[in-house]
């Protein structure tokens, strides 16, 4: 009898251990959740998830980070980088029959079975909304051969993407110790699909109705800011025992701000829900977007009419400068709403200048600086060549003024 109970309570205890290993999304506590979390404060609001980023998507900027690049397991968040990939490279429309090794796959699922049929289209509502991970095998198996084969199509997009320490393993991202990303690049990853139009349709929706061998069946999305959040329109939850409570949320508001807030390795859901409310708040109530290419090109033309005439170019052939702007690395900037009276622009310049001058030379610059921190730059240059004057010249001119003389 006591052998019973020993051996009872052992398999109690690789139940559970394997439940924090194989779970995810669909696993974690259902408590009631506050997120309607106010941020008046102009202060950062206290985060207590272990890694955590607000990602401007309009100008590429970071508002607020805490271990942005600390390498750590990235959980179901994964199912971004493998739904952008089956976007990009799958007819939607396809009939996809369900492998053994997909319908066996453990954790969260949108619950295939062997030889199950159902399109690349409802895979990926299933991938996304209920994060499905024999969805996730199964789309891997299509695309790549093997999860394999998927893995390395996923580190070669991760490449071309410039991203330098992220590493995946798998298609859904349960635990495995090479299989790692870090805030930041996840950023990057998410900024990334959210470019895609029918991405940003999946990740926005609620509820679908997914067709398994000609029958329906209703799903719901697991990010609980969805629909709860003002200006939430995606993007994923997860959750692992070594990655914690992750989520990725994107949102955008009447303000123009356009930002992804990504928690990483929260200890409850609860935790990764109000944090990830409060950095949004938070970054919609103190930030607003302004046109910094509208005002450095106000400053521009302030230089091409009263700076550029009076520019002397010694020795050259001609005083006939033309200058043209470089490339605005800004199109727009997220302020805070404390310093969007403190936006200086500057121009430094050449006054003097000796020929000969060639095309793209560097006249001066045009800086921005916002509560007088230095933020970015773009030169002024030359748009054609002024060539010297040379001993050639002077004779020329010599005779010419020799002949109007006499």
């Amino acid at each position: 009898m006591r052998k019973i109970k020993i051996c009872s309570i052992f398999l109690l205890i690789i139940v559970i251990f394997s439940t924090c290993s194989f779970c995810d999304d669909t696993q974690e506590e259902t408590e009631n959740l506050d997120i309607q979390i106010t941020s008046s404060s102009q202060d950062e609001p206290e985060i207590y998830s272990r890694r955590a980023i607000v990602f401007e998507r309009n100008s590429k900027t970071i508002l607020y980070e805490k271990n942005i690049n600390e390498k750590c397991a990235m959980a179901s968040t994964t199912k971004i980088m493998t739904c952008i990939l089956i976007l990009e490279n799958c007819n939607l429309s396809d009939e996809v029959t369900v492998s053994a090794k997909a319908a066996s796959t453990g954790g969260s699922r949108l619950g295939l079975k062997t030889n199950d049929k159902l399109s690349v289209n409802d895979l990926l509502y299933g991938l996304m909304l209920c994060s499905g991970n024999d969805t996730a095998v199964c789309l891997a198996e299509y695309l790549g051969g093997s999860i394999e084969g998927f893995s390395n199509i996923m580190n070669e997009k991760a490449n071309n993407l410039g991203l330098k320490s992220t590493n995946f393993v798998t298609p859904h991202g349960l635990d495995d110790e090479n299989h790692y990303t870090t805030a930041y690049e996840l950023a990057l990853i998410t900024d990334y699909a959210l470019e895609n139009d029918t991405f940003r349709k999946i990740v926005g929706t609620n509820d679908y109705t997914v067709t398994i061998n000609g029958y329906p069946k209703n799903i719901s999305n697991t990010n609980e800011l969805l629909g709860n959040l003002n200006g939430v329109y995606g993007v994923k939850t997860g959750f692992t025992g070594n990655a914690g409570r992750c989520l990725v949320t994107s949102a955008r508001r009447d303000s123009g701000l356009d930002i992804i807030t990504i928690v990483l390795g929260a200890d409850t859901k609860k935790i990764r829900t109000q944090d990830s409310a409060k950095l949004i708040n938070y970054c919609f109530d103190n930030y607003a977007l302004i046109n910094i290419e509208e005002k450095i090109k106000e400053k521009y033309g302030y230089f091409k009419t009263y700076i550029e005439p009076n520019i002397y170019i010694y020795k050259g052939i001609s005083n006939n400068l033309e200058t043209y702007l470089s490339s605005v690395k800004y199109l727009v900037y997220p302020v805070k709403n404390i310093y969007k009276d403190n936006v200086h622009i500057t121009i430094e310049n050449i006054d003097y200048i000796e020929a000969p001058v060639t095309e793209d030379f560097p006249i001066g610059k045009i800086s921005v600086f916002i509560n007088n921190e230095f933020i970015f730059s773009c030169d002024i240059l030359a748009r054609t060549d002024i060539e010297r004057k040379t001993t050639l010249y002077y004779f020329k001119n010599f005779l010419k003024n020799y002949k109007l003389i006499w």
